[in-house]
């Protein structure tokens, strides 16, 4: 994954769009043979009837019905490779699109997120990535029904300087209304994205707390909660379906009135003897292709107002502003690992001044379970203080890049997911192997033993498949396993029994043993284990010491870690 800064949304969908422009210009030019041949087919068969029948010669009738023959090869040959190469322009417009999304929202300085479910997210990166990527689908056919309009409008001043003139003068004006009509549909469209897009949103959170849901008994809540929501999207989309419905027909009624319009002219121009009957037939014709162009044209605009508004949703995305700076600061090659906090102020935090030594298993507990995830986000550099600073070994964390910060610190959160894929899979990341020790040390070696093929077993999308408390052993391993120079662990033994958690503290203290390690939680085992405990109130450290000694001395510390 590219870790370079995240930049503006909209030079990046221009990039995409615009970097497809060989295979738009090829499709451009055969759907121009394609609608050019359309156009030809009318003349063709008017001068037919003008040379061959009325000269009753056979002998040019089979030659320009030879001609004919040919100028259907063509384009039927043109519509089938255009479309081809129109389709590939799209599909790897969409993907590059979809890669850019991916990439921001990946990005380690983050943002993108702010504000968004994930399937909010997923349906940017999908849904709105397809209707962006279509412009390169649609643009070679408006062109190509502008060729074809052009070619139609030559033929007849060449029949007729009034035709002529009537198409050439006609459409723009036509082209501009067609613009006009398309804004309701593009506003509509960019609400129901917006709203499919949060409804899939909260589908996928509610999916991935079903099991919490119904331990509390809220499913009809959470029921109550989606149908509001798709009840909203579905109004959206109905709003949509009726623009697009609207929009569709105004152009329809408009072209077929400006049709009627060509092929009376062409009628009265023949009744006067200004036209031969051969012209006649092909101005007729003439004027029932151009309800080809107009269609194409319609269905072009509408699918460029959707696009235009899947394209500010996307392009918001891209655009979305880092939540961390960058940095050109520089961590030691073999960092310590020392950790300090001074005078740090960011959310819950008030001044907090706290000092580890390199080597330390230090406790942290929080009487507020947001000073925790403003404690977590400093350390992992997914948020800067707001005042003071965190240094790792004399570093101020706030001017290294944050790719580079979580080389050397890995904040292992506590609702952490699994992946689909084998249980060693999950634990060894992208390393060769997992290190000694690490399933022992976090008990997952006990969920290998009972899983019908041990570390190899395949675990479904997000560990679903395992329990609770499994999947958080399999990913306190996986947090081990990184070998990581300060490692913070959030509350990784809320879902396993006592028996269980006791093990692991030891194991954990073992295998960290001389690596800095951080563990808030209010869990008595994992504190017992540690060298030091810290208890943070109101933003503050208020007290210190051992476990024994600060469950003897401080009520705010029993309340915490006995409740």
């Amino acid at each position: 994954m590219s870790t370079t800064a995240p930049t503006t949304g909209r030079g990046v969908l221009r990039g995409a769009v615009t970097g497809q422009r060989k295979s738009v210009l090829a499709a451009s030019v055969l759907a121009a043979g394609h609608q050019g041949g359309e156009a030809l087919v009318p003349v063709v068969v008017g001068v037919v009837l003008d040379r061959a029948v009325g000269d009753s010669s056979t002998l040019t009738l089979l030659g320009w019905l030879a001609v004919l023959a040919v100028v259907f090869l063509v384009l039927s040959y043109s519509y089938r490779f255009g479309a081809r190469a129109a389709e590939r322009a799209s599909e790897r417009a969409a993907h590059e699109i979809r890669l850019a999304v991916s990439r921001r929202v990946l990005h380690p300085r983050g943002g993108a997120e702010t504000g968004s479910l994930a399937g909010e997210l997923v349906s940017v990166g999908t849904s709105d990535a397809r209707r962006v990527g279509m412009v390169n689908a649609v643009l070679p056919f408006g062109i190509a029904a502008l060729v074809g309009l052009v070619v139609s409008a030559v033929v007849l001043l060449r029949m007729s300087v009034p035709l002529g003139l009537l198409v050439l003068l006609g459409t723009p004006p036509l082209l501009f209304l067609a613009h006009l009509i398309g804004k309701p549909l593009e506003k509509r469209s960019e609400l129901e994205q917006e709203r499919a897009a949060h409804a899939s949103g909260v589908a996928a959170d509610l999916v991935s707390g079903l099991r919490v849901l119904k331990g509390i008994g809220a499913e009809p809540a959470a029921t109550a909660r989606y149908r509001r929501t798709s009840r909203d999207s579905l109004q959206a989309t109905i709003r949509a379906a009726r623009a697009q419905a609207w929009h569709n027909g105004a152009l329809l009624a408009l072209t077929g009135i400006f049709i009627a319009i060509v092929a009376l002219v062409g009628g009265s121009l023949a009744a006067n003897g200004e036209i031969s009957v051969g012209d006649l037939v092909a101005a007729v014709g003439l004027a029932q292709f151009l309800q080809t162009p107009f269609t194409i044209f319609a269905w072009v605009n509408g699918q460029l107002a959707q696009g235009r508004a899947s394209a500010g949703r996307v392009a918001a995305v891209l655009s979305a502003p880092p939540a961390v700076l960058d940095g050109t600061g520089e961590l030691p090659v073999s960092a310590r690992g020392s950790v300090t906090f001074s005078s740090v102020s960011q959310g819950k935090l008030r001044e907090l001044d706290l000092t580890v030594p390199p080597g330390e298993l230090l406790g942290v507990v929080t009487t507020d379970p947001a000073t925790a995830t403003d404690l977590l986000d400093c350390l992992g550099r997914f948020a800067d203080p707001r005042d003071g600073s965190v240094h790792i070994d004399a570093v101020n964390l706030s001017t290294v890049d944050p790719e580079r910060v979580r080389d050397v610190v890995l904040v292992a959160a506590h609702d952490t997911d699994l992946f689909e894929g084998t249980v060693e899979d999950n634990v060894r990341g992208g390393m060769p192997a997992v290190p000694d020790g690490v399933l022992t040390a976090s008990a997952a070696d006990e969920v290998a033993a009972t899983l019908p093929s041990g570390t190899a077993t395949t675990v479904t999308e997000r560990g679903r498949s395992l329990s609770g408390g499994q999947r958080q052993r399999v990913a306190l391993a996986r947090a081990l396993a990184t070998e990581a120079t300060v490692l913070v662990l959030h509350d990784p033994t809320t879902a396993v029994d006592t028996v269980t958690e006791s093990r692991i503290a030891t194991g954990v203290a073992q295998l960290r043993r001389n690596r800095t390690t951080i563990v808030v939680t209010t869990s008595p085992a994992l504190l017992s284990e540690t060298d030091r405990v810290v208890l943070i109130e109101d933003g503050q450290v208020v007290a210190e010491g051992s476990h024994a000694e600060l469950v003897r001395a401080e009520a705010a510390y029993r309340a915490a870690v006995l409740s």
